[in-house]
């Protein structure tokens, strides 16, 4: 099977609870960091790894995200005849080409390895991403990319993995570590949720997956697992022994929680000071908020 790896799924099929009212009209996944929705933020990153074909797992009440990937002609045509050149790149490279991107219903909410296994028929006998827009990670070289480059190396299931305090394991899918070869661990087992105090390692699993098609064929029986929830989890799990196995994966870079309320601020901040026209007016404000914190305790 080949270790090139041109597919990406991106499931977004959520209703995005944690940020109504706003998710009432809007998905959440065009919500704005700054001034790209996030679901623009996994795109650039997955074609910057090489993907080729975008295949979004979608629900009911989604059109906005299928029409923001669609051509504006009209605005275009402004944009060009005022000479706003600059905003009519911008525009331009949201853009997605005729047969580049595929959507596919996921009707019931039966979890996260439920919507993976909805596309099964798009990736065939191909090794796949898997990106999941909530999980924003700044990097000087984007995270799927580091992985797609690893993973050429040694093949098999390839997930992204952090370090979190011991605190907050119980929120994130842990790996059991076999062997710790720096950037790349080896993984003996997979725990969703640990109780605290139970976890095997601080290594969590976050949203970046690069997967065999076999992760598909494990998915077919449907089984239930944490939450009452078809997990991705699961699936990845039963490749570990296999001649395959499953990789952990340390990337360079910073990951931000946009699926939560705190975690969507903190990249707002984070990014709006990464650029060079906001930096000066946003420091000078959050100095200004912190000062006067300060003289009010």
């Amino acid at each position: 099977m080949s270790r090139k790896v041109t597919k990406a799924i991106f499931p977004v099929a959520g209703l995005g609870t944690r940020f109504l009212p706003a998710t009432k009209s809007v998905p959440k996944e065009i919500m704005t960091l700054v001034d790209r929705p996030l679901v623009q933020y996994a795109i650039d990153e997955a074609r910057a790894a090489g993907i080729k074909e975008f295949i979004f797992v979608t629900s009911r009440g989604k059109g906005a995200l299928e029409d923001y990937f669609d051509h504006a002609p009209q605005l275009e045509r402004e944009l060009e005849a005022k000479g706003k050149d600059k905003l009519l790149k911008t525009l331009q490279d949201t853009n997605m080409d005729s047969g580049e991107i595929a959507y596919i219903r996921q009707h019931k909410a039966l979890g996260l390895g439920h919507a993976i296994w909805c596309a099964r028929r798009l990736i065939g006998n191909e090794p796949f991403a898997v990106m999941l827009p909530d999980d924003v990670i700044a990097a000087d070289k984007p995270c799927l990319q580091q992985m797609v480059e690893a993973y050429e190396e040694v093949g098999g299931n390839m997930v992204a993995a952090m370090e979190v305090p011991a605190d907050k394991a119980s929120a994130y899918g842990i790996l059991d570590v076999q062997e710790d070869m720096g950037s790349l661990v080896s993984v003996k087992g997979m725990v969703e949720k640990p109780a605290a105090g139970e976890a095997p390692s601080n290594l969590a699993v976050i949203g970046r997956y690069i997967l065999s098609p076999q992760i598909l064929q494990n998915l077919e029986d449907k089984q239930v697992g944490a939450g009452g929830e078809i997990q991705l989890t699961d699936a990845i799990a039963k490749q570990i022994g296999t001649e395959e196995g499953v990789y952990g994966f340390r990337f360079n870079g910073q990951r931000f929680d946009c699926g939560s309320k705190a975690g969507f601020l903190q990249a707002t901040v984070s990014f709006g000071l990464s650029r060079d026209e906001l930096r000066h007016d946003l420091e000078g404000y959050l100095h200004e908020v912190m000062s006067s914190r300060k003289a009010a305790q």
